[in-house]
């Protein structure tokens, strides 16, 4: 992150920041996707609904300028704070919490078996095409406007 797109406690900014659009993370494991969680940026809102519509009929119905309050898990300390807080647009997908933070999240029972496949084929098609029309959109996503001095520690993920 600092090597190319900037330093979060000092907010020295590289400038390969400015050519990355946005960063989509998928990490609740396997669950379906329900829903995208904005990260407060309230300007993504209107084009992430256009691009969640699609998909409303197999239950990804939720755009969340915060993190969402339902059934899917909650939003914190994922992979996509680290972009966010160098004022990158950074966005993570709200999945349904199956055995996340159980038992056997990021352990030695943490296997391909536990996979549900056809909550992955259609979390593959979600992901796929909010790449696709990101990459294809005229402009680059909205940014927040940047945060003054240190960001704000993530919480531990227990990685």
């Amino acid at each position: 992150m600092k090597e190319h797109f900037g330093d979060r406690n000092t907010m020295k900014l590289k400038p390969d920041r400015s050519k990355l659009d946005a960063y989509f993370n998928v990490d609740t494991g396997t669950g379906a996707i329900r829903g995208i969680n904005l990260n407060g940026n309230e300007l993504a809102a209107p084009i992430f609904e256009a691009w969640t519509k699609p998909f409303n009929n197999i239950g990804m119905t939720l755009v969340s300028v915060g993190a969402p309050r339902q059934p899917p898990t909650s939003i914190g300390g994922t992979d996509h704070t680290s972009f966010d807080a160098v004022g990158l647009p950074g966005f993570s997908f709200a999945q349904d919490p199956i055995e996340y933070n159980t038992r056997t999240h990021h352990t030695n029972m943490d296997v391909y078996d536990r996979i549900q496949a056809p909550d992955m084929m259609k979390n593959a098609v979600i992901v796929a095409s909010f790449v696709y029309h990101a990459a294809n959109r005229d402009q680059m996503i909205p940014r927040k406007p940047l945060h003054k001095g240190p960001a704000p520690q993530p919480a531990a993920d227990n990685r």
